[in-house]
């Protein structure tokens, strides 16, 4: 067990991060491997994470279907997007003093190209931010049992990324950007989850976790939508250098709310598929890459959504 636990992949903590992305659905990818799924929980101490995602949401949708651009009038009655880019790193610190809790707090910085015809628009607008996001801290509890397999996990997403960008060029050249393409939501929110994981023998581990994020509060007649993130995977430690992993990732995220949100257009059902791999160089030191492939997706409205996305990493453990 001991070998298992050493052997868990450090990945991604994008379970944990801020996805708010008005008019695209929940944008980006699903991926978990927050401390306590993935059983470093279990291990006192300081680690650190660093992670680069990329993904490009190209693909117009429309309930579970696709949507042709070219069979839409232009200019039309709805927002046509056409494309967000997303270049995106994330650093997260963890620490646990001692194996029963724990917390981590992770800090998005957002690279993002954005481009769109608006309702009535003839020419595409476009805008490029980048800067921080808003961070999540996050507690866990993991005194259920001696294995420590089960645990808990609670706190708040804070608004430390703006909501005031605007686009750069196009019809709309000098008009604030929907809310939710902004690099924050200007909202607090709670989060909740639980989690757990084990071994089915010595070469084979799994984990199981779900986070729901509530928003607390509205800023500036603003509300992002309720969210729930659903992660299962299975992993391969029978080498302790390289240890693949699959997981399936899902997510539920309810409409958003007033009057600067587009609620036609939000809300939606991702179902993912995401191989990856880590490499541990050192009991401290590894490296991580996945790819993921959506299974299902259903959006409310007119929305557009990835067609893969891949993510890479480095963790350390102090």
């Amino acid at each position: 067990m001991r070998r298992i636990i050493r052997c868990l992949l450090p990945g991604l903590v994008v379970g944990l991060l801020p996805l708010d992305v008005f008019a695209c659905s929940a944008c980006g990818c699903t991926l978990s491997s927050d401390w306590g799924s993935q059983g470093l929980v279990t291990s006192k101490g300081w680690r650190f994470d660093a992670r680069f995602d990329f993904f490009d949401q190209d693909q117009l949708r429309e309930g579970t279907s696709s949507v042709a651009r070219a069979g839409l009038a232009i200019p039309n009655a709805r927002e046509v997007q056409q494309y967000t880019t997303n270049r995106n790193y994330t650093f997260a610190l963890d620490y646990s003093p001692g194996k029963d809790w724990g917390v981590s707090v992770a800090l998005p910085w957002f690279n993002r190209s954005h481009g769109t015809i608006v309702a009535g628009d003839e020419a595409v607008s476009t805008s490029h931010d980048q800067g921080i996001g808003d961070l999540r801290v996050l507690a866990r509890y993991s005194g259920f049992d001696a294995q420590r397999a089960t645990g808990i996990e609670f706190g708040l997403k804070l608004p430390t990324g703006t909501f005031a960008s605007k686009f750069e060029t196009g019809p709309q050249e000098g008009e604030t950007i929907d809310r939710g393409l902004q690099l924050g939501t200007g909202t607090t929110d709670l989060l909740l989850g639980a989690y757990h994981f084990g071994a089915f023998n010595a070469d084979w581990g799994y984990f199981g976790q779900a986070l729901l994020q509530l928003p607390l509060n509205s800023r500036e007649d603003f509300k992002s939508g309720a969210g729930l993130n659903l992660n299962a995977g299975l992993r391969y430690t029978a080498s302790e250098t390289f240890v693949p992993q699959l997981q399936v990732n899902a997510r539920i995220e309810k409409r958003e709310r007033g009057a600067n949100a587009d609620v036609d257009n939000s809300g939606a059902t991702l179902i993912y598929l995401s191989p990856g791999v880590t490499w541990n160089f050192s009991h401290r030191f590894s490296a991580y890459a996945f790819a993921q492939m959506p299974l299902h997706q259903r959006v409310n409205g007119l929305q557009i959504e990835t067609r893969w996305s891949g993510s890479v990493g480095l963790h350390y453990i102090f």
